[in-house]
């Protein structure tokens, strides 16, 4: 429930005939069941920001072997952590429309046979990594996965409304993964792109949130839509979205970037700062999805503008 006012947006069917997402279906086979515990749809959008950062690095295309390496250690990885975030939210998860039908609610695996393949994720993503890349890039996936679980999962998701804020920080980890797979060190460019995606996660997030407020409220989930004014909500998408926007142009500079991303990077940001209003101006369910939508194709035609860049540049 929003604080003090009713509550933000309703998940189901609401006034005016806007029908609810319907939950994820039911995985139909164990091995189904067991790629569901990784959450694919993160592990794409974590790898979309990586391989262009490694090309960033490289100043060109990497090794394709190193590549291919980074990413089956970071998807291990990332499929690990959320394996684990499975398990530990299997109770709130059973309450919640959009998460009722993951495999450990309907009980297609046992949470011990989760944990165990979790772990397992994990301890061979730190393998790969060591043995393809560096021991730098192993850490910080590693590190990366246990910010998740420990910070996010463990603690600041069920306690604090800041928790997908400083939780977000996992999700930026990649960035940093790629580039020391690439140079075995951390510079300022990815460190600037570590701040950008930090900065991205909230209003991504609060933009799925919105429409799903009362689902966090039955879970006793204090995400921020589900507890704060749908103002406040907007006012905080407003100002995460311009640091995103204003780091995205920091990097135009620091990274030695030409015209393709400095102008796809004000293109884009002047957009994703549009939706932000227009999300204040119409707060629905529809519009809430719609910015959600845009905020992940935010991500890929950026990204992908900075890889076009170097490519442009230094050639491929």
């Amino acid at each position: 429930m929003a604080v003090g006012s009713r509550p933000l947006v309703p998940s189901r069917l609401a006034p005016g005939g806007i029908a609810a997402h319907a939950p994820r279906r039911t995985p139909t086979t164990v091995v189904g069941a067991y790629i569901a515990l990784t959450k694919p749809r993160i592990i794409e959008l974590l790898l979309i920001t990586t391989i262009p950062t490694m090309v960033l690095a490289e100043k060109g295309w990497p090794s394709t072997w190193l590549v291919v390496v980074t990413l089956i250690g970071g998807t291990l990885a990332a499929g690990g952590a959320s394996a684990v975030n499975m398990y530990v939210d299997r109770d709130i998860d059973a309450l919640m429309d959009r998460t009722k039908n993951r495999p450990l609610v309907v009980g297609i695996i046992a949470p011990r046979n989760a944990l165990i393949f979790a772990l397992s994720l994990l301890a061979l993503s730190f393998v790969v990594l060591w043995a393809g890349a560096n021991l730098l890039a192993a850490l910080l996936a590693i590190g990366a996965a246990a910010f998740y679980i420990g910070i996010y999962t463990l603690w600041l998701k069920r306690t604090s409304r800041q928790n997908i804020v400083i939780g977000g920080a996992a999700g930026a980890m990649p960035v940093l993964v790629g580039w020391a797979a690439v140079t075995d060190s951390v510079g300022w460019e990815p460190v600037v792109l570590f701040v950008a995606m930090f900065l991205w996660t909230p209003p991504h997030s609060w933009a799925l949130a919105v429409k799903y407020a009362d689902d966090y409220t039955a879970a006793d989930v204090p995400m921020l839509p589900s507890v704060a004014t749908m103002d406040h909500v907007v006012m905080q998408m407003k100002l995460y979205t311009a640091g995103l926007v204003v780091s995205t142009l920091v990097l135009w500079p620091v990274a030695g970037l030409g015209l393709i991303y400095g102008i796809t990077a004000v293109v884009l940001g002047a957009i994703f700062i549009g939706g932000t209003f227009a999300l204040g101006r119409n707060p629905t369910p529809n519009a809430s999805m719609r910015l959600f939508g845009y905020s992940i194709t935010y991500v890929t035609l950026l990204f992908g503008s900075m890889m076009l860049d170097v490519f442009v540049e230094h050639g491929f």
